[in-house]
């Protein structure tokens, strides 16, 4: 198989098995998005989702953050580990996005990229789930299990991105890029991979 019919069979294979590819990540809005995803760096999205509540009902928009200080945020998300570097991001992030983008959230990679803390995985991820314009979101799972389904042997993330942009049709990349996470978590685990209960296993690289 080449790696177009490999990659056109994994999206097959996934939307089978998860039907649902939807962000685990919870939020109501953009920023709301944003912001929990840079504060998932390192952190459980679970955990993310237990903080984000109260840390929103405080500060409802991109107006509110930018006021505060980071010390006050830092409050908010200690257990997300890694809060003073997060809180700082956060704030700076907010105030660019009222002084350059009246409090919206950009709708191009170029943009989001250009705002504290926040690399192409989250930009694609803000792309692709608000905007739904085609993204791939490049995180450790799919990092692993495209090379493992022999798409790639590279570890670069951007360079993936653009790998998987040639190789999955626009309109599925997004979907097939929470699916990766889903599957990850549950079958194609870092350390025992549970093949004989993958979805994939017929074409995966590492199983034949």
């Amino acid at each position: 198989m080449t790696k177009k019919q490999i990659a056109l069979s994994a999206v097959e294979a996934l939307k089978k098995a998860y039907p649902d590819a939807i962000c685990s990540l919870t939020y109501s809005d953009p920023l709301q998005l944003l912001v929990a995803t840079r504060l998932a760096a390192q952190c459980t999205d679970a955990r993310v989702n237990m903080v984000a509540p109260a840390l929103f009902e405080r500060f409802p928009d991109a107006q509110s953050f930018a006021k505060t200080t980071p010390e006050e945020v830092a409050d908010y998300i200690k257990s997300c580990g890694l809060y003073k570097t997060k809180s700082k991001d956060i704030v700076a992030m907010a105030q660019m996005l009222v002084e350059k983008f009246d409090g919206k959230v950009p709708d191009t990679i170029e943009e989001l990229t250009k705002l504290p803390g926040i690399g192409r995985k989250t930009a694609n991820l803000i792309v692709g789930d608000i905007y739904k314009q085609p993204a791939v979101v490049v995180d450790t799972h799919c990092i692993r299990i495209t090379r493992r389904l022999g798409l790639h042997d590279i570890k670069d993330a951007k360079k993936i991105e653009f790998i998987l942009r040639d190789l999955l049709p626009p309109d599925e990349s997004n979907d097939f890029c929470h699916r990766l996470v889903l599957h990850g978590r549950a079958v194609c685990d870092a350390r025992k991979p549970k093949c004989e209960n993958c979805c994939m296993k017929d074409f995966c690289k590492k199983n034949i």
